[in-house]
């Protein structure tokens, strides 16, 4: 390997920006935001969970967290219960119609994602299938803590 880790995020972070920002703008059909959406997925991939987790978890503060999971409970999305561990600490999951939220906005970021690979060719189609495992583990490995110094 010729470039370093460095070098490769500084050819590959501009691109990211970019692609990132537009598909939001395409994709915002939902008026969930973003980090209201990763948090939903959260609960959904890993049920309930005290709000200093998703604060953790997410890298965010706890006031902020807090501020986002009262806006989902406002809307239905998300509910409170008692932690069975702890009676004075509380939990948040996900409720039936969060789920059905998440999985509609999901399915259609993935038809606007979707069209936007319909513009590689084949063998660029190829080499994206074969990049999904290490964007997987970016994403799963990603530790916001690490950052903080």
């Amino acid at each position: 390997m010729t470039n370093t880790p460095l070098d490769i995020a500084s050819q590959i972070r501009p691109a990211m920006t970019k692609l990132y920002v537009t598909y939001f703008r395409v994709a915002q059909q939902s008026d969930l935001t973003g980090p209201q959406l990763t948090i939903m997925t959260r609960l959904e991939e890993h049920g309930p969970a005290r709000i200093s987790e998703v604060a953790r978890e997410e890298g965010i503060r706890i006031p902020t967290a807090s501020n986002a999971l009262h806006q989902l409970e406002e809307r239905g999305m998300i509910s409170r219960l008692r932690d069975t561990s702890d009676k004075r600490g509380v939990r948040v999951k996900l409720t039936a119609q969060g789920r059905e939220e998440l999985k509609r906005v999901g399915a259609e970021r993935d038809r606007h994602f979707a069209t936007l690979l319909e513009l590689l060719d084949e063998d660029e189609l190829k080499l994206a299938e074969q990049l999904i495992p290490v964007i997987k583990r970016l994403a799963s490995n990603y530790n916001p803590e690490a950052f903080e110094k």
